[in-house]
């Protein structure tokens, strides 16, 4: 469920009350930790985005875009972190899923990308803040180029 807001202030006014706090606490982790990235609207989300100023080409799939980084999204059902760091770097998945039932009791609900949580409360806001502090933006643009230099090859 993507939003058509094109501002986070709107966006944020579109979140059920229940999920307000919970996305404002994931949102202040990710300006805090996120060095770098741009937060903007981004696939219907918030999203922290290579500026093209680090990154002038941008993304592959639509070059006119900026890289994607990280995006925090209200979805119908639950609420999503998609980290792409997550998702190509192996060593960073095999950590956050160790370190999973060590803050929490629920089960990981996960897809190759995106942490889903159905409830608020089910949060482990201090992993989440310990995740998003161990990429940088530099190194999401080395990982994201060199799985594009392998692409070509």
């Amino acid at each position: 469920m993507q939003s058509s807001a094109k501002q986070i202030e709107d966006y944020l006014k579109e979140i059920p009350e229940d999920r307000k706090d919970a996305m404002m606490r994931l949102r202040a982790i990710c300006k805090k930790q996120i060095k770098g990235a741009e937060e903007q609207m981004s696939y219907g989300m918030i999203g922290y985005v290579v500026p093209f100023s680090k990154y002038p080409n941008g993304y592959h799939c639509s070059p006119e875009l900026p890289l994607p980084f990280i995006s925090l999204a209200s979805q119908k059902n639950f609420i999503a972190i998609y980290h792409m760091g997550i998702y190509s770097k192996p060593e960073l998945l095999d950590w956050f899923v160790a370190e999973f039932p060590k803050h929490s009791k629920k089960k990981l609900d996960m897809g190759k990308s995106c942490i889903r949580f159905k409830k608020p409360e089910d949060i482990p806001f201090e992993l989440i803040e310990e995740l998003m502090s161990k990429m940088s933006v530099d190194e999401w643009i080395q990982i994201y180029t060199s799985i594009l230099d392998t692409r070509k090859k």
